[in-house]
């Protein structure tokens, strides 16, 4: 990745959009760190982000924005909640089926829906953050007594201006810069927290302890990224033979290739969805303030046996149906006996569609096995060694950043490789 980022470095076009997104990042950044009116110095407590798995996750997103409540509180989650619903509903949804069959008009028209969408979650999250976390909130001095409501209203109307602000700086990354910009912003937030996770060790406690936590740290981290990066890129690639064809005076055919099928496929949306299903009870018993001493909190807890065989069941449930949704074994067949290829050793047709399916099942169960021991493992790794470092380095942020860090990787390379070839044509 380093040399990658050298020879970028080298080429001025891609030097450019480089210091684009480090700019626009920064700007991201620069937001997360900008108060709001009747916001005290915390809008969430560590108690609450303690109790609570989805707050930890979401202010490990945002970089620590929303546990302060700056402008950029809620980050970029309205947006990854309704490209995740418009996802699903277009497997549903007829009308949303065809657009996404379009090519880029189709694309460009659910990027709206996606953004009208976004903004109604914006609405809904900032209304939530209103009400369940009220205690933290003083408008008295801006309003009075009687008109504290009308605070509240400027308020979600602050936080929805900050989070369609966070997706259009995405937007232009992507756009303008390198990469997926929403997964860029993801990524810097972790990143951030993660940082700030590690300057408080070192600023707290004795030095020689303190030296030993971040020996051990650095060498599980080390460790627990390699296994994820080799799993994450590893793949089962299916030979396919193309018959040769005479067309007119040309043969044509006669080659062999391979239909790749990643082990982890699906990536963190089965995580990202155990954890939302798992984690949305406790948002909603914080939120109308119910003790925490109840059932759920006690016996479906982070942490307690019945989570943890609920997480792995949902994770294995979400990793089939994700993979439903993205790999299609009929149209794949279909492609092939189209252009006179053929699985060696199995028929074209029904009996391609039966294999595919079956590979594909046996690969997505190992799959989800591998999305549930990650789940489980660096968590409690990273909580031995410190807890303050349990919430920052969880399994989605784990995967998230491996990731990120794959992709960018991936979206330098083919700028690198474009500009070469446009080179080499002139």
């Amino acid at each position: 990745m380093f040399q990658t980022l050298v020879k970028a470095f080298k080429i001025k076009d891609v030097r450019r959009k480089i210091f684009i997104t480090l700019a626009l990042l920064l700007v991201y950044r620069i937001g997360c760190f900008i108060p709001v009116p009747g916001i005290g110095t915390e809008l969430l407590t560590d108690e609450n982000l303690e109790s609570f798995t989805y707050l930890q996750i979401m202010s490990a997103v945002s970089g620590g924005a929303l546990q302060y409540g700056t402008l950029f509180a809620m980050g970029i989650g309205p947006y990854i909640n309704a490209s995740i619903i418009i996802q699903l509903l277009t497997v549903g949804i007829p009308a949303l089926e065809r657009l996404s069959k379009q090519g880029e008009e189709g694309r460009k028209k659910i990027a709206t829906i996606t953004r009208y969408v976004t903004v109604l979650l914006a609405i809904a999250q900032s209304v939530g953050i209103v009400i369940g976390f009220s205690g933290n909130i003083e408008w008295n001095n801006l309003f009075g007594e009687n008109l504290k409501w009308l605070g509240y209203i400027a308020l979600v109307i602050i936080y929805t201006a900050g989070a369609s602000l966070t997706m259009w700086l995405g937007e232009r990354i992507t756009d303008y810069g390198v990469s997926n910009g929403i997964s860029m912003l993801i990524f810097v937030g972790i990143i951030c927290t993660a940082g700030q996770a590690i300057l408080g060790i070192l600023t707290g406690g004795e030095l020689a302890s303190t030296f030993w936590t971040l020996i051990v740290f650095v060498a599980a981290a080390v460790l627990i990224f390699a296994a994820v990066v080799t799993v994450n890129d590893a793949e089962r690639k299916i030979p396919v033979q193309y018959a040769k064809q005479v067309k007119g005076r040309r043969m044509y055919g006669g080659q062999s290739t391979h239909i790749p099928i990643k082990v982890n496929s699906s990536g963190v949306m089965p995580l990202i969805f155990a954890f939302a299903i798992l984690s949305f009870p406790d948002l909603i018993i914080n939120l109308v303030g119910v003790s925490s001493d109840n059932w759920y909190s006690r016996n479906m807890g982070t942490g307690s046996w019945l989570n943890t065989v609920v997480m792995c069941l949902l994770i294995l449930f979400f990793a089939y149906f994700y993979n439903a949704i993205q790999f299609k074994p009929e149209d794949i067949s279909r492609s092939i006996q189209q252009n006179g290829g053929f699985i060696p050793g199995t028929r074209p047709g029904k009996p391609t569609t039966d294999y595919l399916k079956r590979v594909s099942n046996r690969i997505v169960f190992f799959g989800a096995i591998y999305l549930a021991i990650v789940a489980l493992v660096p968590s409690l790794i990273f909580k031995a060694i410190d807890m303050t470092l349990m919430g920052v380095f969880s399994a989605t942020g784990l995967l998230i950043v491996v990731s990120v860090a794959l992709e960018f990787n991936q979206a330098l390379e083919s700028q690198i490789m474009m500009k070469n070839y446009k080179g080499f044509l002139k």
